[in-house]
């Protein structure tokens, strides 16, 4: 609960005012766990910006890749494949400890040579060109890659390298000199960092709290204490935030937003958040093998109208798997998907689909619109001779042979196309490893123009080759960015910055302030 508590001292005759700020936040979901490493959710990626710290900081404020000064305090190329970064001096870990470059290259080791199978799983999607971080001295270390790498800054201002302390994570469990994998484990539940806030609480799954960390390496945190509490229903939230149990709730869906903006004491913001929310099809499947089939699938989808029922208009309905944040890799005059029922008959009376049951899993509550919005896809697939039926479950089932179609999200991990599309749907990535979407090595020889060329009309031009393939043989159909709105009593200013990664919660200095009433 929001509160403000004023207390007054005298000082030199003066009267100076110290005030105590803490503020609670309902979210739609709260992590079973915690670690920067071993996490990429929608729901776990609200969490770590206040507790820990990257090597390389971003200017959040911007679109741009403004890359600024944040554990390191400088960075160079010392060879091709090699970089050299200066620590900050004076970092200290939540626990009481000095960051050091041991702890440094312990925390980026364990995912550029994970054997944690968390960490192997983030490592192979996104940091496979890494190959070791090793000390210089007590404040530098140098990073090495396999290949020449076109996005160094980017890839280390990853939450997966965030900088976590070696000798408390040693010594959480067994042996204090050995990493064991029940050690990140226990970290997970744990946490320590560097970041403005530490870790005070954690209940998984229920509540987070942060206190304010007073010896922070920047700017000091402008709150005292933030407690994050779980409430899954957005009709729950509303009422928190109404009678005043919660100061912020997430993920308010926009036909919620009149009961808040009518409210004097209460005022929301938005925007279409960087990711998509996506139909998967699995190309493995024995019904679907044929890609007329998935053609057919994705071209009886009104996204337009999807946009308009559930989102009142105010989400981004892509052509092709782009987005803005992308920068000169902003593609959007590919035309990669498209709504024409037509064609999709076409190809089912080419398929020669029999009218099987094709089935569309979703969670029922964890994206927002997420059910009505497979309700609809399924009533849209009917208009074109398919037989689908809604499938609710709890548990994710992307990886399960007998997943047909269900939703699923893909968020921008960072801002390149490698970062969104890449994490996903590159040789090796999630989508292959779970067994719903292959590659070959014309798909692998694409992939490598793209993700390692210096020359961007050379990347923009293999992207687009990719995207073609995807267009022939479609495993995914981005169905639209959702446009996610937060609401909040009017006297706290807050907002979400575009240069983050989706759903982050910063309450960093100069992000957040309170006003009394």
């Amino acid at each position: 609960m929001f509160r403000l508590l004023l207390s007054t001292a005298l000082a030199a005759g003066l009267a100076s005012a110290v005030s105590a700020q803490e503020i609670t936040v309902g979210a739609a979901n709260v992590s079973s766990y915690l670690d920067p490493g071993r996490d990429h959710s929608n729901v776990g990626s609200q969490f770590y910006y206040n507790a820990f710290d990257t090597l390389i900081g971003k200017n959040h404020d911007t679109l741009d890749a403004e890359w600024v000064p944040a554990l390191a305090t400088e960075w160079k190329l010392v060879e091709p494949k090699v970089m050299e970064l200066k620590l900050r001096e004076g970092v200290t870990f939540h626990n009481g400890e000095a960051m050091t470059a041991d702890d440094v290259v312990f925390s980026l080791n364990r995912m550029y040579q994970a054997d944690f199978p968390p960490y192997v799983v983030r490592s192979r999607d996104r940091l496979g060109n890494f190959v070791e971080a090793r000390k210089v001295d007590d404040l530098t270390v140098r990073i090495s890659v396999e290949k020449e790498e076109p996005l160094w800054e980017t890839l280390l201002n990853l939450q997966q390298v965030m900088i976590i302390p070696e000798d408390y994570t040693k010594g959480l469990t067994g042996d204090p000199n050995v990493a064991e994998h029940d050690d990140f484990e226990a970290f997970s539940l744990a946490p320590v960092g560097t970041g403005p806030y530490r870790v005070a609480e954690f209940v998984p799954g229920e509540r987070l709290v942060w206190e304010r960390f007073d010896d922070f390496w920047g700017d000091a945190a402008p709150l005292e204490k933030v407690t994050v509490q779980q409430i899954p229903e957005t009709a729950s939230r509303l009422t928190a935030l109404k009678t005043g149990e919660a100061d912020i709730i997430t993920n308010i869906a926009p036909d919620q937003l009149a009961l808040t903006e009518a409210d004097p004491d209460l005022r929301t913001v938005g925007s279409a958040t960087p990711l998509f929310h996506v139909m998967i099809m699995n190309v493995n499947h024995p019904k679907l093998t044929d890609p007329r089939i998935r053609q057919a699938m994705s071209l009886s989808i009104d996204r337009d109208t999807l946009n308009e029922a559930l989102w009142l208009g105010k989400a981004v309905v892509p052509s092709t798997h782009t987005l803005e944040e992308f920068g000169d890799l902003y593609m959007p005059e590919l035309e990669t998907f498209e709504y024409n029922p037509e064609k999709a008959r076409e190809l089912l009376e080419e398929a020669g689909y029999d009218g099987f049951e094709i089935t569309f899993d979703t969670h029922p509550t964890y994206y927002t619109n997420g059910l009505l919005a497979a309700q609809a896809i399924t009533e849209m697939w009917k208009e074109v001779g398919i037989n689908g039926r809604v499938n609710i479950v709890e548990k994710w089932s992307g990886g399960a042979p007998e997943m047909m179609a269900r939703n699923w999200s893909n968020p921008m991990y960072f801002a390149d196309p490698f970062g969104s599309f890449g994490v996903m749907w590159a040789p090796n990535g999630p989508s292959e490893g779970e067994g719903r979407f292959n590659t070959d090595a014309d798909y692998a020889e694409i992939w490598e123009r793209f993700r390692f060329s210096s020359d961007v009309e050379t990347r923009k031009a293999a992207y687009a080759e990719l995207m073609e393939r995807i267009k022939q043989d479609p495993p995914v159909l981005p169905l639209y960015r959702p446009y996610e709105s937060w609401a909040m009593r009017k006297d706290v200013n807050w907002a979400p910055k575009p240069g983050h990664i989706p759903y982050v919660l910063d309450f960093r200095a100069g992000s957040i302030s309170l006003a009394s009433n």
